[in-house]
């Protein structure tokens, strides 16, 4: 078995379909299909089974891409041994974020590398390439087969992320708060309840997203439907909607200051409130492969991440 054919396995695994570990991988497709039947000749067991038009692992694939992770875990201590891969602080750390994490986090980030430009060695400091990923839950740990980390959140309440060839950097768990214009009803209160907000017009995210999975306990809350006239993931138009009174939101109190404060807090449109008798928490982690954080880059990126959100927090 050849170390490229596992990891195609393990792709395959991951993404759900020969055309996706292409295009992760910068092959063609048949360049894919070709490795992966080469390695099913070298075991009796079928690895893989048509599923519609994608090609999917059977049970015996997963157990042998599971075997296959850990080698590549494997090879990458190997590396790290001989300091050519661990030591190296330079070179280039890929990071995916969801919009609002990205808003708040990456220019912070590129300005505290910056400085550490201007204090040490530049060339031991490496370079980012941000990507921006706003997915459902249960697709966030895919995308840790494209890039070195990244950025995912999820509700207090909900699973956690699958621990198998998975390492999670809790950063902070965020309250989303509601969100109301500076002259609305509301504004004057420094809490709300669900009886408070259930009979205002809303703006929230698609079904799925968090603010919408906690306007549904708001309307169980308070026995009451809740009229949602807008449906938008974006916090920035999200917020701009509330800026008009027409409407009320959620926005997360610490990632959504870049869209609330712009100019600083005396241009501020939008106050937050927080929510009462129910859990609006959402954990902010950072999620890599385990082979990724044994580079000393991805580790000094990672750490950073941390330092930029506990002043954000902390602010």
């Amino acid at each position: 078995m050849e170390l490229h054919q596992l990891h195609m396995l393990r792709e395959l695994g991951e993404l759900g379909s020969v055309k996706a570990v292409a295009e992760t991988l910068s092959v063609t497709p048949s360049a894919v299909s070709q490795q992966i039947a080469l390695l099913q000749r070298q075991v009796e067991t079928p690895l893989t089974r048509k599923d519609g038009r994608n090609l999917v692992l059977t049970e015996a694939g997963k157990v042998l891409a599971a075997a296959g992770a850990q080698v590549i875990d494997a090879m990458a201590t190997a590396k790290a041994a001989i300091g050519t891969y661990q030591d190296d602080t330079s070179g280039t750390v890929t990071i995916s974020g969801f919009h609002s994490a990205g808003q708040a986090l990456f220019a912070p980030l590129v300005r505290k590398l910056a400085a550490l430009r201007v204090t040490g060695d530049a060339r031991s400091v490496p370079q980012l390439r941000f990507s921006d990923e706003d997915v459902a839950q249960q697709d966030f740990a895919a995308l840790t087969a494209r890039y070195d980390l990244v950025l995912a959140h999820r509700m207090d309440h909900s699973p956690p992320w699958p621990q198998p060839g998975l390492r999670v950097i809790p950063l902070a768990r965020e309250p989303l708060d509601v969100a109301v214009a500076i002259d609305h009803p509301l504004a004057a209160k420094t809490a709300v309840s669900a009886a408070d907000v259930v009979r205002y017009p809303w703006v929230s995210s698609r079904s799925g997203y968090s603010p919408a999975d906690v306007l549904m306990a708001v309307g169980a809350m308070a026995s009451h439907p809740v009229e949602v006239v807008h449906r938008i993931n974006d916090y920035s138009a999200a917020a701009a909607l509330v800026s008009t009174g027409e409407v009320i939101g959620l926005l997360p109190r610490y990632t959504s200051g870049p869209v609330l404060n712009p100019g600083g807090a005396a241009t501020a449109q939008v106050v937050l409130l927080p929510l009462t008798g129910i859990n609006t928490r959402r954990r902010i982690d950072l999620l890599a492969r385990p082979e990724n954080l044994r580079r000393a880059s991805v580790l000094l990126v990672a750490q950073a991440m941390q330092e930029v959100m506990a002043e954000l927090t902390a602010g």
